[in-house]
């Protein structure tokens, strides 16, 4: 695990994610928020939980956190994922909008 501070709400939310809590994940979206996940979007509740189920949450995804990083309202976080469904280095980057997700952006880390 990194020694840097992971801001919130994003420090929260990979604690969701890694207890597999798919409403407290849900719940971190903005009701418009949205992933995109390797050039394919979701926005929207509905879409993301149908994605996670599949591939997030739902494949039992966890992250590691290795960097860390801030530029305004963005949170980059690099880790080592892994899952029932895809595993290996990932670069998430997280726009906040008042304290909220507004878009979590995942490619290769």
């Amino acid at each position: 695990m990194t020694t840097q501070q992971i801001p919130e709400p994003v420090a929260s939310f990979l604690e969701r994610v890694n207890a597999h809590d798919e409403e407290a994940f849900l719940d971190a979206f903005t009701p418009a928020g949205a992933v995109d996940d390797w050039g394919r979007t979701f926005t929207g509740r509905e879409q993301i939980k149908a994605w996670s189920d599949r591939e997030f949450i739902g494949s039992r995804g966890t992250l590691t956190v290795e960097e860390v990083g801030t530029t305004g309202n963005n949170v980059t976080v690099i880790g080592d994922w892994r899952s029932n469904h895809a595993n290996g280095r990932s670069k998430f980057v997280f726009e906040i909008d008042g304290g909220k997700l507004a878009k979590m952006t995942i490619r290769e880390g």
